[in-house]
């Protein structure tokens, strides 16, 4: 049966999401993640942009070691050579380059003739070949090329080494039948096609991102570049998760299979989401909080009888298990890890000792550990952050005007041997502490988004609260969980602030 590779373009397209903003140590956890997911190649990074961006790719370059990792670089010899730097040590590199094909975009943006886009493409290939043997070349904005400059385009690549050609739907602005028509006569005009694999990248502007991807493989190509949670620029890419769902409950009319282990699709779905503090909203596809509910009567009637009656896959097929795992207080060392590894998560011993502090913190406040709970433990982050949560203390009330009072650790600070201390008034504790963050930090940070839900159920259930903060010029995300709302609201507001200083778009003023 043909083979569909998985591209997974998360940590390079997906992390241009507006508000997404992950550092080094948060993008190789997501890359172990995919890996272990199964996916066939890694798109790292793009290495030229920041040098944040470089210690990211060579970082998972290093450490992966069973998928392929892949750099962007745009067709310019600076950008290649920059990413041959950061993927030389992996143990499967792959240098993607690129330029534009449309009109429109040889006219006003690159400001270039046909011919001279012809050139550059075969002088980026050709360079990018000389320094590993696996090279892909992406024809940007390709839906809306003319089919025989793209041909001609792919076929001189393909004579200067690429070995994968992609073809994207840049802008979103494909449907099916006209997509696969698109690549059907690409492929037919493209001299040696034979000697390369074929690749789409489909854009959701129009939400047929999965749709333009699936007519595609209809028609015999070789690779899928998606993002888990369909993250990615605008409107984002084709989500992984509906297209491996697709692809394998529908064997029958594909006739193709994934490497892909679908029971990693919902660990790797939520670690993706908490750590991007993209939420997932309640009816998306395969992932969502809805899709395996049932609240018509009729509807609960026929899944009690028989499941598929209504259901097409079940919970089980994505990682979705019945919680079995019953941890208190009381619970020791031997306990907590063995439910780590029944959940499919390895850590070192030093992480683990971190981890079962934590555990019992938690354990302290709440009555029962889920694999909720778990989960959001593993994903908090590894290393220190410039500022530290100390405490926290909100008086307030339908006749008080609420104050806030917060205590931060600065790593870097002199002040009070590094810790900030600041109070505010707000319309309600949230905002009263997010305006005392941002006394400290000497910067006035735009609430853009805010939301707040359960990680499990009960009562004593953490909350987990999502934010979207303007810092600057910027959009960064944050995510906090806590037992505490307000707790959960002041540790998601500052991670967001802690990542826009670990991009070095904002510093703590001193005072």
């Amino acid at each position: 049966m043909h083979r569909i590779e998985i591209f997974d373009t998360t940590l390079r397209d997906g992390e241009q999401s507006p508000g997404v903003a992950l550092n080094t140590e948060e993008k190789l956890q997501i890359a172990r993640q995919l890996e272990k997911l199964g996916v066939d190649i890694i798109e790292a990074g793009f290495p030229i942009t920041s040098q944040g961006d470089f210690q990211a790719v060579k970082l998972i370059a290093e450490k992966i070691q069973n998928t392929t990792v892949a750099a962007l670089a745009r067709a310019q010899a600076g950008d290649i050579e920059r990413a041959w730097e950061a993927i030389q040590s992996a143990q499967k590199p792959r240098i993607h380059t690129f330029i534009a094909t449309s009109p429109i975009h040889m006219k006003y943006k690159l400001k270039k003739n046909p011919d001279e886009v012809l050139e550059q493409a075969k002088f980026a290939v050709e360079l990018a070949k000389s320094k590993v043997s696996d090279v892909e070349f992406s024809a940007e904005d390709a839906s809306r090329s003319e089919i025989d400059y793209i041909a001609k385009v792919f076929s001189v690549a393909i004579k200067a080494g690429a070995t994968v050609l992609n073809i994207p739907d840049t802008v979103g602005y494909s449907t099916p039948d006209e997509f696969a028509h698109f690549i059907k006569q690409v492929m037919e005009r493209t001299d040696g096609i034979e000697k390369a694999k074929v690749s789409v990248h489909c854009h959701n502007d129009l939400g047929l991102a999965v749709a333009n991807s699936l007519a595609a493989v209809k028609l015999g190509i070789h690779q899928i570049e998606c993002a888990v949670n369909g993250l990615g620029e605008r409107a984002g890419n084709a989500a992984l998760e509906e297209l491996a769902m697709s692809l394998s409950t529908r064997k029958d009319f594909y006739g193709v299979e994934t490497q892909i282990n679908t029971k990693e699709i919902a660990r790797t779905s939520n670690m993706v989401s908490r750590l991007t503090g993209m939420m997932v909203q309640h009816n998306k596809a395969i992932v969502g909080k809805n899709a395996f509910a049932h609240e018509s009567g009729i509807h609960q009637d026929g899944v009690l009888k028989e499941r598929s009656t209504y259901e097409i896959m079940s919970p089980e097929s994505i990682g979705l298990e019945m919680d079995t795992i019953v941890l208190g207080k009381h619970s020791g060392r031997h306990a907590v890890r063995q439910s780590l590894l029944d959940l499919g998560v390895e850590i070192s011993e030093e992480r683990f000792e971190k981890l079962f502090e934590e555990f019992k913190l938690l354990a302290e406040k709440k009555k029962v550990i889920t694999s909720g709970d778990l989960f959001a433990l593993v994903d908090a982050p590894e290393t220190g952050e410039q500022l530290a949560l100390n405490y926290w203390q909100v008086l307030s009330g339908n006749n008080l005007k609420t104050t806030a009072t917060i205590g931060l650790w600065h790593k870097n600070g002199d002040c009070n041997d590094g810790e900030l201390i600041k109070a505010a008034y707000g319309d309600g504790p949230v905002a009263a502490a997010y305006m005392a963050i941002d006394k400290i930090i000497g910067i006035e940070g735009a609430l853009l988004n805010y939301s707040l839900q359960a990680i499990d159920r009960g009562e004593d259930s953490q909350g987990e609260v999502t934010v979207t903060v303007k810092l600057g010029d910027h959009k960064v995300g944050g995510r906090g969980i806590s037992t505490d709302i307000i707790e959960a609201s002041v540790k998601a507001y500052l991670q967001a602030v802690n990542r826009a200083l670990d991009k070095g778009w904002i510093s703590v003023k001193k005072r």
